[in-house]
């Protein structure tokens, strides 16, 4: 049996699923869904997705300057970015983490001594990583977030994931991936990670290009989750979800104009998988959608039409994560 087509029309979303438009809108697959709720039918064996080979799953801005690295400001093409993190949280789980190296901390002097930053200094001294008490309006003048708590660190760039690697999996847990297509805005992307490492997500591929990356806002949007979430910079969403197709991962883009629901993917949620989100405003593209094997959305009850990105993608991956639960 061939595959859902997917393909679709270009118009954005509306309602269920994004910041006004979460994901831009799809054709559904081809009469292959079932009548009432299930996953789509596709006649193939358990596990195997029909049509392509078999694969082996286990089931610092300016601060920055001083030391040679700057902050990771948006979409930067270089690197996830990362350099600069602000606020207690997310400084407090790049310690915890151990992941990357920090270069120095930076506390308001005001709040030495203070219970609430108390922990991270004791962190920092166990781990001899250089901590510095500086003037208020020093540190507030070099923070690029509207609230660094006191807190802010330098640190080595936030690591890339291999491709392959998540689109393998392990011997204990099949793929259970996030596609990011054209996030801009970095509130929502720190949001949107943080939920990933709450739902045990795999993997985070984000476009190189036209994306928002690892910026001081979205660390402290995640607090600190992007220590913890394996992500890949990808060169191009379309020809990514093609790769993960042909290695037997589904890709199940979120529109808010699709007839199908969130709640009736059934087993492909317990298989490899691969959630899309979509930009703001603007949704998934046209290409990006035609290389989805499925588009679902989120039922919308009230009278508000919409979910922004970042509780689109909360709702979605905790069902993906509850129908895996309910099958372990």
């Amino acid at each position: 049996m061939t595959r859902p087509s997917g393909k679709g029309t270009g118009k954005g979303s509306g309602k269920g699923s994004g910041t006004g438009k979460t994901s831009g809108r799809a054709a559904r697959p081809p009469a292959s869904r079932p009548a009432s709720g299930g996953s789509p039918s596709r006649s193939r064996p358990p596990g195997k997705p029909a049509g392509r080979p078999s694969s082996s799953h286990g089931s610092a801005g300016r601060v920055g300057q001083r030391t040679g690295a700057p902050s990771g400001a948006a979409g930067g093409a270089k690197g996830l970015g990362g350099k600069q993190v602000e606020g207690r949280q997310a400084v407090r789980e790049l310690l915890m983490a151990e992941r990357r190296k920090i270069h120095e901390i930076w506390v308001s002097a005001e709040l030495e001594g203070d219970d609430g930053v108390a922990d991270i200094a004791e962190i920092a001294a166990a781990r001899r990583v250089p901590l510095r008490y500086v003037a208020k309006g020093k540190l507030e003048h070099e923070a690029r977030t509207d609230a660094p708590q006191g807190v802010l660190a330098l640190a080595a760039e936030v690591p890339e994931a291999d491709l392959g690697e998540l689109i393998r999996g392990t011997a204990k847990v099949k793929p259970f991936l996030v596609a990011v297509d054209g996030v801009t805005d970095p509130g929502n992307l720190g949001a949107i990670i943080r939920s990933c490492d709450a739902a045990g997500v795999t993997g985070l591929l984000l476009p190189r290009h036209r994306s928002v990356h690892i910026t001081p806002t979205v660390s402290k949007a995640s607090a600190g989750a992007i220590e913890y979430v394996p992500m890949a910079l990808v060169p191009g969403l379309p020809t990514t979800l093609k790769q993960l197709k042909d290695h037997g991962v589904w890709t199940v883009g979120l529109d808010d104009d699709a007839d199908q629901s969130i709640y009736e993917i059934g087993r492909l949620a317990t298989d490899p998988i691969c959630l899309v989100l979509g930009a703001e405003g603007t949704g998934i593209s046209r290409l990006t959608r035609e290389r989805c094997d499925t588009v679902v959305s989120i039922p919308m009850l009230g009278r508000v039409s919409s979910l922004n990105v970042a509780a689109a993608a909360a709702v979605s991956l905790f069902e993906v994560t509850r129908a895996r639960q309910a099958t372990s």
